[in-house]
């Protein structure tokens, strides 16, 4: 028996392959199983190869698998694409309609299923997913009746019937390879799993729970790829808490009215990608010198232009970091897990209030649509703090107004809401004096740029720099951020049995930086390497720029869509220790 092992489903987009995926996972992950999955797809409504790939495990897993066991091809076009991965003596399940072939060179088992025709006796070849579902499942030798089960809370809204006839699909499709393949096949069998099911979720849904756990109750967006999903998932659910969800016309539209809507003093939230949040720039500015409260998601994606809107890619940093015009105080932080998706959130919200900020949360692709278990997250630990929010304003004599940008020796101004009784104070994007009248006296400008740049400087939120440096002098200290830090794992369990003493850091604050933390790691390690999806090693330049170390620092990129794979990271970083 093994105790982990990696299954593929690949078609043409819109012909069933994530459905296949959502009921095949749903079912393990009822058993207890821990799964992390990969989705490949078109930037494309319909049409063009899709694969989604999921790693099953009966310990906790945090990034894809090398290689496959099992390919589920509904065309020739996925065998080719992707039997390279298959590990020696895999399987490969395939449609029998195409005539399936196996790639000269590859050793693996094929069995040529008529999945369409089953399909299609059943009514429609709409069920296909189902017959190969049931195919790759009983390879498996697990209880089919678990398996029905997903199938049923998939189908059950459209009635008895139609769930009838999808597990008699999945039942067809099991019993027909294993009469190919004289029964379940042992090499393939599963360890048990401890049967406790956990939260199995893509970061987005995360993202999008723990903003309502913090408070907010509207978002305004613009559907984008990778970011869509947060829209969706709160288009269910905020209305369930008295918020709802605004489709702006585009993302200029989105950003402005999350900013008018935090001004008012709702928690209002935006979500895009790289494009969106170039849109956004001059906003964000406006936020700043506002010092407007702002929370805004960008989940990454390959650039620059359109790009490759449904691949991977780190690139966004340097524009989130750098893209406003002037100088602003912002918060730049990235989850590196779905319960971070979860609990940055909440903390983004407070920091943005606590210090009246921009925080822009940043994630990328595959963090953002993988889809992966992770434990029962600690609502306990939800606390909302909204800073300096001023609820009892004295009452205001003549032409007084409220000092809403008054000097402070933290920089942080006392905020009030639109209607407050002895709040009235003026707000424009230009400079301005401690009411907010505009002002272009030098002396002013200079003391109002210096209120708002120190209101940063005590700034470090939770896991600021995420440490697993089991070695105080290690051979090679591995650095990334966002979706890398499972591979990384991975990737440094082979340099350990290898001798090579390693440490691991994930950086998840990265504006404004955490040098001082990160120094006392960098001193300590013999060689850095700093592991990024993108073509110009920009975390990289901002660990150079603010602590220095340049020579022993060296860069792992890549920028071709895809993700790191364990062994990538293993064979070059042993290169370099």
């Amino acid at each position: 028996m093994i105790s982990q092992l990696s299954w593929k489903i690949g078609g043409q987009q819109g012909e069933g392959v994530e459905s296949t995926d959502r009921i095949f996972s749903t079912a393990l992950n009822r058993l207890g199983y821990y799964l992390y999955g990969y989705r490949h797809f078109s930037s494309r409504i319909k049409g063009g190869h899709t694969n989604n790939k999921i790693r099953i495990s009966t310990k906790p897993i945090r990034a894809i698998s090398d290689d496959l066991d099992i390919l589920v091809a509904f065309d020739q076009e996925s065998i080719d694409l992707n039997a390279r991965e298959l590990r020696q003596g895999g399987v490969i399940v395939a449609d029998a309609k195409f005539d399936p072939t196996v790639p000269e060179g590859i050793d693996a088992r094929l069995f040529a299923v008529p999945i369409t025709k089953m399909a299609e006796e059943l009514g429609t070849s709409l069920m296909k997913n189902m017959v190969a579902s049931g195919a790759s499942w009983a390879l498996l030798g697990l209880p089919l009746e678990v398996l029905g089960k997903a199938v049923e809370e998939e189908f059950g809204r459209k009635g008895p019937a139609i769930v009838e006839k999808n597990i008699e699909a999945v039942k067809r499709g099991a019993e027909f390879v294993l009469e190919q393949a004289g029964g379940p096949l042992d090499e393939f069998k599963l360890h048990e799993a401890d049967g406790k099911q956990k939260l199995f979720m893509i970061g987005n849904e995360a993202i999008g729970l723990g903003s309502i756990a913090a408070g907010c109750r509207l978002m305004s967006a613009y559907p984008i790829t990778p970011a869509s999903e947060i829209m969706e998932y709160l288009i269910k659910k905020l209305p369930k808490f008295g918020g709802t969800v605004v489709q702006t016309e585009d993302e200029i539209a989105a950003v402005t009215m999350a900013i008018g809507a935090n001004y008012a003093g709702v928690r209002t939230m935006t979500a895009s990608a790289g494009p969106g949040l170039s849109l956004m720039m001059e906003a964000i500015g406006l936020a700043g010198m506002t010092e407007t409260p702002l929370v805004i998601v960008n989940t990454q994606r390959g650039g620059p232009s359109t790009g490759l809107p449904t691949k991977q890619e780190q690139s966004d940093l340097n524009a989130m970091v750098y893209g406003t015009h002037g100088e602003i105080p912002k918060v730049v932080i990235a989850p590196a897990s779905i319960e971070d998706c979860f609990y940055d959130m909440i903390e983004a919200f407070n920091v943005s209030e606590q210090y009246q900020v921009p925080v822009i949360v940043m994630t990328d692709l595959q963090l953002s649509l993988g889809k992966q278990s992770c434990e029962p997250l600690d609502y306990s630990k939800v606390q909302i703090s909204r800073g300096k929010l001023v609820t009892d304003a004295p009452a205001l004599e003549g032409p007084e107004l409220f000092k809403r940008y008054e000097l402070t020796d933290d920089g942080i101004s006392p905020r009030v809401l639109p209607g407050e009784k002895g709040g009235l104070h003026h707000v424009t994007g230009v400079e301005h004096d401690e009411v907010g009248r505009p002002s272009e006296n030098a002396v002013n400008r200079q003391r109002m740029m210096d209120k708002r740049l120190k209101k940063l400087n005590d700034l470090s939120i939770r896991d600021a720099i995420r440490v697993d440096a089991p070695n105080e002098t290690p051979d090679l200290l591995m650095i990334g951020m966002g979706s890398t830090g499972g591979t990384i794992d991975a990737a440094r369990a082979l340099l350990e049995q290898d001798g090579v003493k390693t440490g691991h850091i994930t950086v998840r604050q990265i504006h404004p930086f955490p040098t001082d933390a990160l120094k006392l790691y960098l001193e300590k390690a013999k060689k850095v390497v700093v592991i990024e999806n993108n073509a110009t090693a920009q975390l990289a330049g901002q660990i150079k720029m603010y602590t220095g170390f340049s020579d022993k620092i060296e860069s792992l990129l890549k920028y071709d869509g895809n993700p790191f794979l364990p062994l990538e990271v293993y064979k070059a970083s042993k290169e370099l220790s």
